[in-house]
C-alpha cells in the first residue's frame, strides 16, 4: 500500500472511530446517551448514570447523536425535547428512534426530558414513543425516576424476552 493510500485508509479509520460513542469496541454493561442542551441538566443525568454503572456519551448536536446511534446500541437514550431543534420543527432524535425496527427499538429504554409533560405520565409517553418522560422541574429526581421506571420495564418484558432467548432471536 502507497504511503497515501495508507494516510488515507488511515484518516478515514480515525474519523470513523471520532462517530462511534466509545471508539471501536464498546465496553461491556450498559451504555447511555444524553442528549440535552443545559449543562447543568446534562452534567446531572450524566453524574446518575455513572454512578449505576453506565458508559456515557454526550451528544454535542442531533447530527453527532445520529451518528452515535449508526454505531451502537444504547441501552438508554435521555434526550431533551427541544435538543437541536428550531421551533416548530420535529425533534431528529426522536423522529429517528420512531422510525426504528421494533426489535431493535426494544433493546433502548429512551427518556425525553420536556419542560411541560409531567414526569412519568405513561399515557404521553406512549403518545410519544417513548418509555419515561421526566419534567425539567424534577430533574435532581432524575436517577429514582429512571431506577424505578426502569425496573418496571425489566419486568414487564421480563418474559417475552425470555421467550426470545429461548426461541434463540435474542
Amino acid at each position: 500500500m502507497s504511503e497515501e493510500n495508507a494516510a488515507a485508509a488511515s484518516g478515514t479509520a480515525r474519523e470513523m472511530s471520532e462517530e462511534r460513542p466509545f471508539g471501536f469496541i464498546a465496553p461491556e454493561g450498559n451504555t447511555a446517551m444524553v442528549c440535552e442542551p443545559d449543562a447543568a441538566v446534562r452534567e446531572k443525568i450524566v453524574s446518575e448514570l455513572k454512578g449505576m454503572g453506565y458508559a456515557v456519551a454526550e451528544a454535542k448536536s442531533a447530527r453527532e447523536a445520529l451518528q452515535f446511534m449508526r454505531f451502537h446500541i444504547f441501552s438508554a437514550i435521555f434526550v431533551n425535547e427541544s435538543f437541536s431543534t428550531a421551533e416548530g420543527q420535529e425533534n431528529s432524535v426522536l423522529k429517528f428512534l420512531e422510525g426504528l425496527s421494533m426489535t431493535v427499538r426494544r433493546q433502548t429504554f429512551v427518556v425525553l426530558i420536556s419542560a411541560s409533560l409531567r414526569t412519568m405520565d405513561n399515557m404521553m409517553a406512549y403518545n410519544r414513543s417513548v418509555n419515561l418522560i421526566v419534567n425539567q422541574n424534577e430533574i435532581a429526581e432524575v436517577g429514582q425516576v429512571f431506577t424505578k421506571a426502569l425496573d418496571e420495564h425489566e419486568s414487564f418484558y421480563h418474559v417475552y424476552k425470555e421467550n426470545l432467548r429461548k426461541a434463540g432471536k435474542a
